[in-house]
């Protein structure tokens, strides 16, 4: 059995949580793993496996915006200190002495393991932005390029690249990566969705102010979670965040009210649920994940500066016809991840590779 480094963005929770999914998997087999991680995600991951914490370039959000000083102030932090944190890595790989490494959108894991030779997985959603090419309106090219360059320079040091995505474009020649669906709880999988009338509605990255308000005002039935309390104001009944109640919440809606997390999104469609998302400005993935989710007829691209009396109405005349698409798609992709994972311990590299 192979020992696995494994490093994973700590940024809030949906990239350790995809990890758990794998490492879990993979353990049954009697694999060994020593986790790279910070933030959120080592505090996550710290529960069954052990972690090593070790900052990372990392997004922040504010007011429903990316925060670039925030964000710049981080990656400069964190690259100030590379040399000493790839040489503490260095040792804990001596140590350790992983067969394979892989890497959720970490930084410095897919660098150690290349100076130790050692073949490095990346498994994560973010390098469908780099690895395929993408149709996008023009006033997003610039936020395209720069999260090209920035992935291409921070976080592209892997042997080989597995993209998560629930749309799979194909990937740009001579790219070494394969594409599959979203790979989901346990939790996810065991419940069986059902048509209730309540919407979900879940912000994480800096709710505006103006949304809850806008909400009170329509004759909807809201559970929403993200703000962090248990409350009933009216149609709002406010949730703070359990596992269960939220699945559950999710499987029996009408559909979805979110931001652009890729992991949400994800679970919904594969519950049959329609999403309107409300993508981060300046975050250029979350813009990308609406677009395909809008493209693809499972949902609209929504923005927080336009909460018109009408967007939910227009939204909901839409709701048979977004249910045929998605009933149409395919988003677990458990299985294929699992053996692509499995094919690539075994031998080092991703099937089709040489």
């Amino acid at each position: 059995m192979a020992r696995i480094l494994y490093g994973v963005h700590g940024t809030q929770h949906g990239h350790a949580i995809r990890a758990l999914i794998l490492a879990r998997h993979l353990r049954a087999q009697g694999h060994e793993f020593l986790f790279v991680s910070s933030e959120e995600g080592a505090g996550l991951l710290s529960r069954e496996f052990p972690v090593e914490r070790f900052e990372n370039p990392g997004t922040r959000y504010k007011n429903q915006k990316l925060d670039t000083p925030a964000t710049l102030r981080l990656a400069g932090r964190t690259l100030a200190r590379r040399g000493a944190e790839l040489a503490r890595l260095a040792a804990l790989i001596a140590a350790f002495k992983p067969d394979r490494a892989i890497s959720d959108y970490e930084y410095f894991v897919p660098i150690a393991a290349k100076k130790a030779g050692i073949p490095c997985l990346s498994i994560d959603h973010q390098h469908v932005v780099s690895c395929c090419d993408h149709d996008v309106p023009w006033r997003l090219l610039p936020d395209y390029w720069g999260i090209r360059a920035s992935i291409r320079f921070l976080f592209s040091a892997a042997t080989d690249y597995l993209a998560i995505s629930f749309y799979q474009p194909p990937p740009k020649p001579g790219a070494r990566a394969r594409l599959a669906p979203a790979i989901l709880r346990q939790s996810v999988l065991e419940r069986r969705p059902t048509d209730g009338s309540h919407i979900l509605v879940y912000q994480s990255c800096g709710i505006r102010d103006a949304f809850a308000p806008y909400l009170r005002r329509l004759d909807r039935e809201f559970r929403v979670y993200g703000y962090k309390m248990d409350k009933v104001d009216g149609n709002l009944t406010y949730r703070d965040y359990s596992e269960d109640g939220f699945l559950d919440d999710l499987a029996s809606c009408a559909y979805v009210i979110c931001g652009g997390s890729h992991n949400l999104m994800s679970e919904a469609l594969f519950y049959g649920k329609p999403v309107l998302s409300f993508p981060v400005a300046g975050a250029f993935e979350q813009q990308l994940n609406a677009l395909y989710l809008e493209r693809l007829g499972y949902g609209r691209m929504a923005s927080m500066d336009r909460l018109t009396p009408a967007l939910l109405p227009d939204f909901e005349k839409g709701l048979p016809a977004r249910r045929d698409r998605i009933a149409g798609g395919h988003f677990c992709g458990n299985e294929t991840v699992f053996s692509l994972v499995e094919d690539f311990l075994r031998h080092g590299l991703l099937p089709g590779r040489s």
